[in-house]
C-alpha cells in the first residue's frame, strides 16, 4: 500500500476516536470528574509523544533555528485562529458543562465550533502522516498519544454539545467530518512532501507541533484542571510516564 494512503488510514483511525468519545457522551452518563481525568491523562501523553518524538526528531532531522522558528510559528497561528473563533463562541468547545456557547447564546457557535474541533485536530494528524515519509512505518507512541487525547476531546465536548441543545445530527456529523478531515489532512500531508528535504518535513512537524502544544495549554488542560483539581498534575504525569515508556519500548 502507498505511504500516503497510509497516512491517511492512521490518520482516519485516530480521529475516529473522537465520534467514540462522542457516541460515549451521547448515549451514556459519564461522571464529570471521569472524564476530565481521562483528559488530563490525555495531555500527559501528548506531552511525552511532543517531547520524545516530535520536537526532538524535528530538532535532529532540521537544526534548531528552524526547529525553534516552527514551534513559535505553530503556536501564533494557533492562537490567533483560536481568538477569532473564541470571538464567535467556540472558546469552551471542549467544556462538558454549560460553559459551552448553544446557538441560543450566539448565533453562528455551532460553526465556530465545529471550525474550532477541526482546527485542534488537524495539526495532529499532519503530524502522524509525516512520521510514515522515514520509511519505518507509523511511530507507535505518536498514534496511541493522538488516539488517546482524541477520546476525551470528543467526550467532554459531545457531553456540552448535548447538555447545549445540539442534535444528534450536528454532533455525529461534526465529529465523522473531523476523523475524515483528519485522514485527509494525513493523506495530503505525507503525499505533498513525499520526497521533500529533512529540513522542510522538520519545519513542518515543528509547526504542527507547536499548534498541538498551544491546544493543549489554552483548550486541555483548563477543562481538565476544572474538575480534577489538585489531581491533575499527578494524573497528567502519570500519562507522560505510561507514553514515555511506550516510546522507549518501541524505539
Amino acid at each position: 500500500m502507498p505511504v500516503y494512503l497510509q497516512a491517511g488510514l492512521w490518520g482516519l483511525a485516530a480521529g475516529c476516536m473522537l465520534v467514540v468519545g462522542a457516541a460515549i457522551a451521547w448515549f451514556f452518563n459519564v461522571h464529570r470528574l471521569v472524564v476530565a481525568g481521562v483528559m488530563a491523562f490525555g495531555v500527559g501523553v501528548l506531552f511525552s509523544a511532543l517531547a520524545f518524538d516530535l520536537v526532538d526528531e524535528a530538532e535532529q532531522s532540521g537544526g534548531l533555528p528552524a526547529t525553534v522558528l516552527g514551534l513559535a510559528g505553530g503556536a501564533i497561528a494557533y492562537v490567533v485562529a483560536n481568538v477569532l473563533l473564541d470571538r464567535r463562541g467556540a472558546g469552551r468547545r471542549k467544556s462538558q458543562g454549560d460553559e459551552q456557547k448553544s446557538e441560543e447564546d450566539q448565533a453562528g457557535s455551532g460553526t465556530a465550533i465545529a471550525v474550532g474541533a477541526l482546527l485542534d485536530g488537524v495539526p495532529e494528524s499532519i503530524v502522524l502522516g509525516l512520521s510514515l515519509l522515514g520509511g519505518q512505518g507509523v511511530t507507535v507512541s505518536v498514534l496511541a498519544a493522538i488516539a488517546i487525547s482524541n477520546l476525551p476531546e470528543g467526550l467532554s465536548s459531545s457531553a456540552g454539545m448535548k447538555r447545549n441543545g445540539r442534535s444528534a445530527r450536528y454532533v455525529f456529523g461534526v465529529w465523522g467530518g473531523i476523523a475524515l478531515a483528519s485522514g485527509i489532512a494525513g493523506l495530503v500531508g505525507c503525499l505533498a512532501l513525499d520526497g521533500a528535504p529533512p529540513a522542510t518535513i522538520s519545519l513542518i512537524t515543528a509547526i504542527a507541533a507547536g499548534a498541538i502544544l498551544t491546544m493543549i495549554a489554552d483548550t486541555m488542560i483548563p477543562e481538565a484542571f476544572a474538575d480534577t483539581r489538585l489531581w491533575t498534575g499527578l494524573i497528567l504525569t502519570f500519562g507522560f510516564i505510561v507514553a514515555f515508556t511506550l516510546s522507549r519500548a518501541t524505539s
